[in-house]
Parts: C-alpha cells; structure tokens; sequence
C-alpha cells in the first residue's frame, strides 16, 4: 500500500471510526496520515499489519498512553523495532461483547434453543450474549448470574427495532479462529483491553468482566480457517435439535479478496439454518445495495441470511433497525 493510500486509511478512521468515540485517536490518526516518517515505518510491514488499531495499541500496550502526536511520534520512531515486533506478533482481535447488544434482537426472534458458531471469535465473548445485561432505554434484560458481577451494555435503539423480552437459550457454542485467545491467560487478557481505547473506562470495565465470565465457561474455540474444514467439522458436531447460527462481526474486512468472501457467504447460508453477518457495509456490497444509508457514517450492516435488517454502531452502542429493505 503506497503512502497516499495509507493516508487515506489513517483519515478514515479518524473520521468514520475514532470520531466521537476517543478524541486522543482521532487526534493521532490524522496526525499518522500527514507524517512521512510513520508512514514510511508502516510501509515496511504486510498490508494486513498496517490498520490503525494495531499500531495505536502496539505503541500504548509497550509505552503508555501518549498523549501528543509528538509524544507519539517520538516513542514510535524511537524504538521502532520493538513496535514492529509486536504487530507482527499481533493482530487486533478486538473482541467486543458489546456487539452482542445489536445481536440480540435477532437471536431472540430464532427458534429457540440456539447452537451458536462464531467466526473470528478471539477469545469469544460475543458466544456469551445470555451471560450478559442489557439496557435498551424502553427495555431491560438481566441474566440469571449466581451472584456473578456481569456487564451491563447500554444501546440505543430505533423505534422499529424488535426488542427482545428474554434472553436468548443457548445450549451449545462453539468458536473458529485463526488465533484462538485464552481469556483466562493473563498476557492475552491484558492484550485484549489494551485494544479499548482511551477514554472508554466504562467499555474496559464491560470487557474485564466479561473476560472473567469466559474464563469461567472454558468455552470451545478452534483454530481454523473460515473456509476450512474445521467450520464444516463444528457444524456436525453441533446438537441436532437446536437452531444452528453462524456469525460473525468485525471479522470479513480482513479477507481482502471479495471472492473469498463470498465463497464464505454462501457456505455459511449452507451450513447454518441462520447465518448473521455484522460489517462494514463494504464487506458484502451486494447485501448494502438493499438497505438505505444509515443516520449516521461509520455504522456496519447487521444482516441474517442476506438480507439487511440494522444498522449498528461498530462497537454495539446503537441500533438503527431496517424495516422493509430496498428490492
């Protein structure tokens, strides 16, 4: 990717992604974009090493928050090696339970009990949507939680969006990864909330303790590529008598070739009676073409088997609800 291009991606996500959601990485990322040195840094690594929420984490997981561009600027060159160790190391997995907010008005409509397979599940927390509150405004969900401290995660919602009034039932899930996280291991626990940005204390708060929530489940993740045999495998094993769903959210914008991505899609269609898509609206643009712009730039497209049905907040906070999708 030449540098021009690495700009452009840098002032994306200022605008799209960290605007109105952390002030300090909108600040840093449009500061990256207009700065030869860093962009020449980023250049030296794979493309899929280059997005803005790696090298934003890599920098604050080995140095603290920096506070500047120059601060930032001066740490990155400075030990630009170390940084580059990490990214290429990591990978962003930014595992959000707080999606599980928008997912749920779907989930609860299902035939119940559900088996749930999550794609790129990181270290799954989006497979726990029962274990977790949640506040709509005109409605409330809580889970039966044994005295267990749970996260409470707060959406708004348009009018027309389906509230749920229960928890969905969930009597089996199971998670695909290429790198498959450990939310009981400390190091990865740690690198996971180093990926909350800044400012969002009441987000790190959700995450810790939905991270102590997954530790306790020891849930089922396998290593695997989305169009291995290892997602047919999980579907067989999945309980007959259950709904069975594939989804995934914040994961496809990683396969860069469309043509993978729809050779996914249609093999999620066919293994799962429900599969639930949760992207960016570039992701799958044939599935876009039928829903009218969102409210609001930046939100991804919630859509269950191909068909358009939210618009939600890349991180869960909203839900705009897609009444009757263009033909």
């Amino acid at each position: 990717m030449d540098d021009d291009l690495l700009a452009a991606r840098y002032h994306r996500f200022a605008t799209e992604e960290a605007s109105g959601r952390s002030p300090l990485y909108e600040t840093l990322a449009h500061a990256i974009a207009e700065d030869a040195d860093i962009l020449g840094f980023l250049s030296t690594l794979p493309q899929a090493k280059q997005q803005p929420n790696l090298l934003l984490a890599a920098v604050r997981h080995l140095f603290g928050i920096q506070p500047t561009p120059a601060r930032f600027r001066q740490t990155l060159l400075a030990n630009a090696d170390a940084v580059r160790a990490l990214m290429q190391s990591r990978s962003t997995q930014t595992n959000e339970p707080a999606r599980c907010a928008v997912l749920l008005p779907v989930l609860a409509r299902l035939p119940q009990p559900l088996a749930l397979i999550e794609v790129g599940a990181s270290a799954g927390l989006c497979l726990l949507p029962d274990r977790y509150g949640y506040d709509y405004g005109r409605a409330t969900l809580r889970p039966q939680a044994d005295g267990a401290a749970y996260p409470v995660f707060h959406c708004a919602v348009s009018d027309a969006a389906p509230l749920p009034t229960s928890l969905p039932r969930i009597v089996w899930r199971a998670g695909l990864d290429l790198n498959p996280l450990d939310a009981a291991d400390p190091e990865e626990a740690a690198w996971l909330q180093t990926l909350v940005w800044p400012e969002q204390a009441e987000r790190l708060r959700n995450l810790q303790a939905a991270l102590r929530i997954a530790a306790s489940v020891k849930l089922h993740l396998v290593r695997g590529d989305l169009l291995g045999e290892a997602l047919p495998a999980l579907c067989r094993a999945a309980p007959k008598d259950a709904t069975l769903v594939i989804f995934h959210t914040a994961v496809l914008a990683y396969v860069a070739e469309a043509s993978a991505r729809a050779a996914f899609a249609e093999r999620a269609a066919s293994l799962a009676d429900y599969w639930i898509s949760n992207e960016s609206p570039r992701v799958f643009p044939d599935i876009a073409h039928h829903a009218a712009a969102p409210a609001s730039a930046g939100r991804f497209l919630l859509s269950v088997n191909g068909r358009p049905v939210g618009w939600a907040d890349p991180h869960g906070a909203s839900l705009e609800w897609i009444a009757a999708p263009r033909p």
